[in-house]
């Protein structure tokens, strides 16, 4: 018989694989951003803010906030490095205007997380307290991420075409937040379950809209693959929470 920690593992790694491969997901913009050597019109606004909810759910996963949330904190850890990985390349090939709005962000962040970290540490000695006030932030902060595929859908409405909609990354999106949410409520964990709770109905809605607008997409628009740019800015609204 399965116990409950056995299958709360089980889907902890299988959500640690599916968000992988999302995390991964911008690897084509960088590698043709490394052979132009240049940013071109790429933001690194959906890397930097990914930075930020990364390294809350590391710090919100640590035995000493959340005890026996080890696979919360090794994606995230992943996630964490790619996206390190990524805004350095952007900071390499980017100008001297895109070097400067990385490097304010960054320290911002850093800033806004050494004052987290000490705050909780200092002030809440239990782990629910901890848990709470660092799983809220990440609440928050996740909110805002998935408010920002709303331009894309209104461009899809729009347009009456899916041509801005990659339907793998949205189905990736939307299993990503069911697996996750599974998860949270094996052993219920209230910041989890709404953080990728927010992620699944994003998917949900995105795969929705992309099978009521389907047939009335133009064949060669079907056909095309959307642009680098629409594919990091898709990556960017959609990053696992858990």
């Amino acid at each position: 018989m399965v116990t409950t920690s056995t299958a709360r593992n089980i889907v902890g790694i299988i959500g640690n694989v599916i968000s992988f491969f999302l995390f991964a997901s911008p690897i084509p913009t960088f590698v043709k951003i490394y052979k132009k050597r240049s940013v071109e019109e790429f933001k690194p606004d959906p890397y930097l803010a990914t930075i930020m909810n990364c390294s809350l759910w590391v710090f919100y996963g640590l035995p000493f906030v959340t005890p026996d949330s080890i696979l919360v904190v090794t994606i995230n850890c992943t996630g964490l490095a790619m996206e390190i990985a990524y805004i350095t390349v952007f900071f390499v090939f980017a100008k001297k205007k895109g070097r400067l709005k990385v490097t304010l962000w960054i320290i911002i962040e850093l800033i806004f997380l050494g004052i987290v970290a000490a705050c909780t540490i200092l002030f809440f000695h239990t782990h629910t307290k901890r848990s709470r006030i660092v799983g809220i932030l990440c609440v928050i902060f996740g909110a805002l991420m998935y408010a920002s595929p709303l331009t894309i859908m209104q461009k899809l409405i729009k347009t009456k075409s899916v041509k801005y909609m990659p339907f793998y990354l949205s189905l990736a999106n939307f299993l990503n937040g069911v697996v996750w949410v599974t998860y949270a409520l094996i052993r219920f964990d209230l910041y989890i379950l709404i953080g990728n709770g927010l992620g699944a109905i994003s998917g949900a809605i995105q795969l929705i809209l992309y099978a009521c607008y389907y047939s009335s997409t133009p064949k060669d628009e079907e056909n095309e693959k959307p642009t680098e740019v629409q594919l990091s800015g898709c990556n960017g609204r959609a990053r696992p929470l858990a």
